[in-house]
């Protein structure tokens, strides 16, 4: 009872994070060259980086075009797309990365990789088995986000978790959850969009505050599957959650 307890002090320290996911943007900038070329548009890289991103449904412009005034006044309205390569000796590896205009990650995607020989089809292929994860992600705009100051969280002290209070009650999943990054931890959708809680990181690995639009408690890893721990009416309630990071 006491590691609920604790966990759910931190409730009021996190309450001054800004949310901020893909769904808080309408733009994204795409560079001319990524940093791991010395040629613009190598492999035809940065034009198919804006095509994926415009088919996702973003409004995509270069980084060296003429801005509309929107952006140009206040960049923190566009994410800033990019990818990173790990070198291999016959595997081609990209990652997309989605960040806000301080640095902050937005999103990070799963790594795409290809085998083909041929250095064009090799990079084109691993950039759209890097899109796969991101296509995934269910996406609406829905206002942009309001940059905001973190504020530090007090430090958690958390009791052994091995042990399942009596009376609990444990309920089946509904549905596939879909995690997006945020700068707090991440946010659980369904396939509406929706958002049905928000996570916030804590110092204890697969242990997350928890806050839906009716309970807080703790999402957390227990034999390989994830829960939503809450106390309803002094009962502890717990919901199995199917979750894709």
């Amino acid at each position: 009872m006491k590691r609920y307890l604790l966990l759910l002090l931190l409730f009021t320290a996190l309450s001054g994070y800004t949310q901020n996911t893909i769904n808080n943007y309408k733009y994204i900038l795409v560079p001319e060259q990524f940093s791991f070329f010395k040629e613009v548009n190598k492999y035809g890289l940065n034009n198919l980086t804006r095509k994926l991103l415009e088919e996702k449904g973003f409004t995509v412009y270069f980084d060296n075009e003429n801005l509309p005034v929107e952006i140009a006044a206040n960049k923190c309205k566009a994410m800033t797309a990019d990818l990173t390569e790990k070198k291999g000796m016959f595997t081609t590896r990209l990652t997309l990365i989605l960040k806000d205009c301080q640095g902050n990650v937005v999103f990070k995607g799963e790594e795409g990789k290809s085998k083909e020989k041929d250095f064009t089809a090799a990079y084109q292929e691993a950039l759209q088995n890097a899109f796969i994860s991101f296509n995934e992600l269910p996406y609406a705009f829905s206002g942009d986000v309001q940059m905001a100051e973190s504020v530090k969280a007090p430090e958690v002290v958390a009791a052994p978790a091995n042990q399942q209070a009596a009376g609990a009650e444990t309920t089946e999943p509904s549905g596939t959850l879909y995690a997006q990054v945020t700068t707090t931890g991440f946010q659980l959708v369904d396939t509406t969009p929706k958002k049905m809680l928000t996570l916030f990181k804590t110092s204890v690995e697969n242990c997350f505050i928890a806050e839906g639009s009716q309970h807080k408690g703790m999402v957390l890893k227990k034999d390989g599957k994830w829960f939503f721990e809450y106390y309803n009416n002094d009962k502890l309630i717990i919901e199995e959650l199917l979750i894709k990071f």
